[in-house]
């Protein structure tokens, strides 16, 4: 029982210490109406700027990276069904071969012989 508290002990305490972390600037979008005199207010609104600005560039090359992959796969696919498309066009003209070649000899062409033989 002793050793159970004893090994959990460890862990309360953690949980229960105040946390002694000062602030730190995490870069977002800061009010600065709250701020009293203008340099910091100004500080604040460049601050606010620069994130945004940063946010905008990791956005458009994130977009620009996806289009550029939506590109090449499309041109990809158009290659790909151009290639399909010869294929089913030469199977369209085999099988139209052996359809020709398959078909019985026409009725005209069977009398032409007999009259040849008389």
């Amino acid at each position: 029982m002793l050793s159970r508290i004893a090994k959990t002990l460890p862990a309360m305490a953690l949980l229960l210490m105040p946390c002694w972390s000062h602030a730190q600037d995490v870069p977002g979008i800061e009010i600065c109406t709250v701020e009293k005199t203008m340099e910091r207010r100004t500080s604040c609104l460049q601050s606010n700027v620069d994130f945004l600005q940063k946010t905008i560039n990791k956005l458009t090359q994130d977009h620009q990276q996806k289009l550029d992959t939506a590109n090449r796969q499309i041109e990809a696919l158009k290659s790909a069904m151009v290639a399909t498309q010869k294929i089913v066009a030469d199977l369209q003209k085999a099988s139209e071969d052996a359809k020709k070649a398959a078909a019985p000899p026409a009725k005209d062409a069977a009398p032409a012989t007999k009259e040849g033989a008389k």
